[in-house]
């Protein structure tokens, strides 16, 4: 099958075709020839990526799926959230990101967080399938690790007793919030097309 990535983050787009291997055929937005953003409007990680998802496929009408993922801290009440992404604000990229979040962390002793993944998937008949994931860990007092991308470096990942950072592409894969949402994903396609 091949499915419309809607996104146009070339690291969430090679970490979904990483997990899901030769299964299906990702195509980026970019590759099927649209080149739009759809404005985030939902106040949870579902909402939007089923914002993204369907505004893909009424482009399209072929299998589309959507990502909308991000970093929840308990000390900061769940944020960055579903900003997680746009946390620095105007003129936001991943290094001015976790800037803000260590800012954010002086002094904090609980630094508790997860990643969470909600990826929907629209299939070419118009079914919805969402699939949940999320990673327990912490946030570290300073960087570590060169690999991964967003928050990576900060998030020490319980699983893996290291950052994301310093994790390898397939250590990352095998715990990511991301590989559990698409396994959750699989399975409930799998069950509903059996």
């Amino acid at each position: 099958m091949k499915l419309i990535v809607a996104s146009s983050n070339k690291n969430k787009i090679k970490e979904i075709r990483e997990i899901l291997g030769d299964r299906y055929e990702i195509v980026s937005m970019a590759d099927a020839g649209m080149d739009f953003d759809v404005e985030e409007t939902g106040e949870t990680f579902e909402e939007n990526s089923y914002l993204k998802a369907k505004a893909v496929f009424n482009r399209c009408r072929m299998p589309s799926v959507a990502d909308d993922s991000g970093l929840e801290v308990d000390a900061l009440g769940g944020a960055p959230g579903v900003y997680s992404a746009r946390y620095s604000g105007e003129g936001h990229n991943d290094a001015k990101n976790r800037k803000k979040l260590l800012a954010d962390m002086q002094g904090v002793k609980d630094r508790k967080a997860r990643f969470k993944s909600v990826i929907t998937l629209i299939d070419e008949n118009g079914e919805v399938f969402i699939g949940f994931g999320s990673t327990e860990g912490e946030i570290l007092f300073e960087e570590k690790g060169e690999n991964g991308f967003g928050y990576d470096c900060l998030f020490f990942s319980y699983d893996l007793k290291k950052s994301f950072g310093e994790a390898s592409p397939e250590e990352k894969n095998e715990v990511s919030h991301r590989s559990r949402a698409l396994a959750d994903l699989t399975k409930k396609l799998w069950y509903y097309k059996k």
